[in-house]
C-alpha cells in the first residue's frame, strides 16, 4: 500500500460538552505522521481541519459580523480611543494597505484553502478510505474551498487560485486570477460539492454541523444572485435552486426566529450551515482557533453585567433602528432599546451604548457561559429565511413580481408583519425585499455583501453617502490587498484606489 506523504496540523473544534458523540468532539490529531495510511479516521481528521479557520476571529468570530459596522448598520462602540481602530478606518473608508482588519480577513481563508487542498490530494492517493467517507470528505473540501474563495472574491476581487498543496520546491508567488476566473472555480467547486454531499436530513445527530448538500445549494444560489446583475440568466438558476432546497424538507412556519440564536439550540430546523463552537477553555481565547464564540462577550452592553464580558461592540445606529416596522416581532429579539423586554430580570439602559442601542440576538446567559471564554453559541451562516428572500428577489428580477410576494411574505408572516401586496411595482418590490433582508438577517454578516452586489455596487455608494459616509467610492467597496502580501508576492497587484 502506497502511503500518502504529508504533514499538517489537524486542529479539531468541539461542540457542546453534553454532545460527546458529535463529530467535532473526536480526539484530535496534533499532527498526522508523514507515513500514516489515509484511513477513514485520517480522512475525517483532515476534513475537520478544513473547518477550523471558519471559527477564527479573522472570519465568523469577529470580522464577518464586523462588516455590518462597515455597512452602516452599527458603530464600533467598544471602549473608545484606539479600540477597534482598524474597523473604524474601514467604516470611514479611509483604509490603507496596512489596515489590520483587511489583513485579518485575508489570512484565514488561505489557511482553510490549504487544508482543503491537503485533503483533496490525500483522497487522490492510494488509500484505505471507504467510499462513503471519501465521497463526503471530497464534498466537504470542495464546499469549504469554494466558501473561502467566495469570501476572498467579494472582499478583494480576483485572487490567486491555489488548487494544490504548497510545494516547498516551487515558488509561492502566484499572480491574481481575474474575478471571472475566480468565480468559475468557485462555481465548479460548489456545484460538485452539491453532488457529493449528503443532505442535512441524512446526517446522524452526531454528524450534524458538517457541510451538507443544502448548504452547497444555498451558497450556489447566493453566488448566482451576486453575479446576476451582469448575468441575468442566473436569476432563473436562483429560483430553481431555492425550490430544490425547499424540497429537502424546510418549512419556515415551524421554525421560531429566536431559535436561531437561542443557545444551546444548535443546527436547528431552520439552520442550513453553522460555524460550530463548544465553549471549551482548552485553547487560547485570543488565538486563531478558539473553541468559544466571541459574540456574546464582544456585543454585551458595556458596564451592564448582563453577560460575561460585555465589551459593547457593534452598537446599532438610529438609522438602522428606524427601519423597523411597528409590530416587528424580530426587534426585541435582535436589539436592546429603551423599554425593551428585560434580560433575565435586568432592564436595559440606553446609557450602556453611545447610540442608545445594543445587539441582543447573540447574547448568551451567564448560566450557560459564566466567563468571557465559555460561550458555546454557534454562528448561523445560512438559514432557510435567506432561501426564501433569495427566491423572492430572483422572481422579481425575472419580472414575476406577483409571484415574488409569496416567499417574502412567509418571512414577514413569521415576523408578525402584514403581507406585501402582489400588485407592487417591480421597483417597489425590489426595495421591499432589500429591506426585508436587512431586517431579517441583521448583524449576521450579509448586509455588506448585499449592498456591494446590488446594482453593481451603485446601491452601496448611494446608501453610504445617504448616511454620511461620503468617502465611500466604488473602488473602496473592495478592501486593499494587505501590504505584507504585496511585499511577499512579487506577482501580486494592488486594488485600484490604494
Amino acid at each position: 500500500m502506497k502511503k500518502f506523504i504529508y504533514s499538517v496540523a489537524v486542529l479539531l473544534f468541539g461542540m457542546t460538552a453534553t454532545s460527546c458523540e458529535d463529530f467535532l468532539d473526536k480526539t484530535p490529531f496534533d499532527r498526522v505522521d508523514p507515513q500514516t495510511n489515509v484511513t477513514d479516521e485520517v480522512a475525517e481528521a483532515l476534513a475537520n481541519a478544513c473547518y477550523v479557520p471558519l471559527r477564527s476571529s479573522n472570519l465568523y468570530n469577529q470580522r464577518i459580523w464586523g462588516l455590518d459596522i462597515v455597512a452602516g448598520n452599527s458603530n464600533v462602540g467598544a471602549g473608545g480611543g484606539d479600540d477597534g481602530i482598524e474597523t473604524i478606518q474601514c467604516a470611514n473608508f479611509n483604509t490603507l494597505s496596512d489596515n489590520a482588519m483587511a489583513l485579518y480577513m485575508w489570512r484565514s481563508p488561505w489557511i482553510g484553502i490549504a487544508q482543503c487542498n491537503n485533503l483533496l490530494k490525500a483522497l487522490k492517493s492510494e488509500n484505505e478510505v471507504s467510499e462513503m467517507i471519501a465521497t463526503r470528505s471530497e464534498g466537504e473540501a470542495l464546499f469549504l474551498r469554494a466558501h473561502y474563495y467566495y469570501i476572498l472574491a467579494r472582499l478583494f476581487g480576483g485572487v490567486p487560485l491555489r488548487l494544490e498543496p504548497y510545494d516547498p520546491d516551487t515558488s509561492s508567488a502566484i499572480a491574481r486570477a481575474s474575478l471571472a476566473d475566480t468565480y468559475t472555480q468557485i462555481i465548479a467547486d460548489c456545484s460538485r460539492a452539491a453532488e457529493l454531499l449528503p443532505a442535512k436530513a441524512d446526517y446522524s445527530e452526531h454528524e450534524l454541523g458538517r457541510a451538507c448538500k443544502d448548504a452547497a445549494l444555498y451558497m450556489l444560489a447566493d453566488i448566482y444572485l451576486t453575479l446576476a446583475p451582469s448575468n441575468p440568466e442566473y436569476y432563473q438558476d436562483v429560483v430553481d435552486i431555492c425550490n430544490e432546497i425547499t424540497s429537502l424538507g424546510y418549512n419556515l412556519a415551524s421554525c421560531p426566529y429566536a431559535d436561531n440564536f437561542n443557545c444551546p439550540v444548535r443546527n436547528g430546523a431552520e439552520s442550513i450551515f453553522e460555524v460550530q463552537y463548544s465553549g471549551s477553555t482548552e485553547s487560547d481565547f485570543w488565538g486563531n482557533t478558539p473553541y468559544a464564540s466571541w459574540l456574546s462577550t464582544f456585543m454585551g452592553p458595556r458596564g451592564s453585567n448582563m453577560v460575561a464580558g460585555g465589551w459593547g461592540w457593534n452598537q446599532p445606529t438610529q438609522e438602522f433602528i428606524d427601519q423597523y416596522e411597528d409590530g416587528d416581532l424580530r426587534k426585541p429579539i435582535t436589539v436592546f432599546y429603551e423599554g425593551c423586554p428585560d434580560w433575565e430580570g435586568m432592564p436595559y439602559r440606553p446609557s450602556y451604548s453611545n447610540t442608545g442601542y445594543n445587539v441582543r440576538k447573540f447574547l448568551v446567559s451567564k448560566t450557560i457561559s459564566p466567563e468571557t471564554n465559555t460561550s458555546p453559541a454557534n454562528f448561523v451562516v445560512y438559514r432557510y429565511a435567506g432561501v426564501l428572500l433569495m427566491q423572492a428577489e430572483a422572481l422579481n428580477e425575472l419580472g414575476m413580481t406577483s409571484s415574488a410576494a409569496a416567499p417574502v411574505n412567509e418571512v414577514r408572516k413569521r415576523a408578525g408583519l402584514p403581507a406585501l401586496s402582489s400588485s407592487l411595482s417591480k421597483d417597489a418590490m425590489r426595495e421591499a425585499i432589500i429591506h426585508e433582508r436587512r431586517m431579517e438577517l441583521a448583524f449576521e454578516g450579509h448586509r455588506w455583501f448585499d449592498m456591494i452586489r446590488l446594482d453593481n455596487g451603485d446601491y452601496a455608494v448611494k446608501f453610504l453617502h445617504s448616511i454620511g459616509k461620503t468617502n465611500a467610492t466604488k473602488e473602496r467597496l473592495l478592501f486593499p490587498i494587505p501590504q505584507t502580501e504585496m511585499d511577499a508576492n512579487p506577482l501580486m497587484t494592488q486594488n485600484p484606489g490604494y
